[in-house]
């Protein structure tokens, strides 16, 4: 009787524990990895607001390796900054962009796990951040200035202010010019000002 009863508790004890193991087996493997967590606006844009971090996600994402040299990069950005080729550039360019990648934007970069920067080595891939700044970094595309296109508009409304002032007497063409000059003096301001606020970011 009692060994029976021995039995059917040993049964009972090794029917839970199977139990057990298989329910915990179960929830491991349906766990999913966390993913990361969602960057701020703010922080996105103040990522993106300088010209040499959107370089550099643009270079990681068309690049055939999804790891790059930091040497490769800076010539890279070098050369557009220059507007020449990597064979144009200078040392002293090449060497500009390369400190100011090294020692701030790569390193904040990897702070916000947009990239991976291996100082040590001198190599750097996307992070699990970056592609939440795709879409934000299209924006950024979309809303680069073209002055030549600008001062395009600005000539062709001239033209068709002065025709208008021309066919219309009661549209003078003493005041359609200081309109017109007035439009050009205050493109070129805003041209001077947004050239001077990229070269600040460059020169980082």
């Amino acid at each position: 009787m009692s060994a029976t009863r021995d039995e059917s508790t040993q049964a009972a004890e090794g029917g839970t524990v199977t139990g057990t193991d298989e329910t915990t087996e179960s929830t491991q493997t349906d766990e999913v990895p966390d993913e990361p967590a969602a960057l701020p606006v703010d922080r996105v844009f103040e990522l993106l607001k300088n010209q040499r971090r959107r370089e550099v996600l643009r270079y990681l994402e068309t690049a055939e390796e999804a790891t790059v040299s930091l040497s490769d990069l800076a010539e890279h950005i070098a050369a557009i900054e220059n507007d020449t080729t990597v064979q144009a550039i200078s040392s002293s360019e090449r060497k500009r962009v390369y400190v100011g990648l090294y020692q701030c934007h790569l390193p904040k970069m990897d702070d916000m796990n947009v990239v991976a920067f291996d100082q040590n080595r001198g190599t750097i891939s996307l992070g699990p951040n970056a592609e939440q700044l795709e879409e934000f970094l299209d924006i950024e595309d979309d809303g680069d200035r073209s002055w030549s296109h600008y001062y395009a508009g600005l000539a062709a409304g001239g033209v068709g202010l002065y025709g208008l002032a021309l066919a219309l007497p009661a549209l003078s063409v003493g005041l359609v010019v200081p309109v017109l000059v007035l439009a050009f003096a205050t493109c070129a301001i805003v041209n001077e000002y947004a050239e001077r606020q990229t070269d600040d970011e460059t020169s980082v």
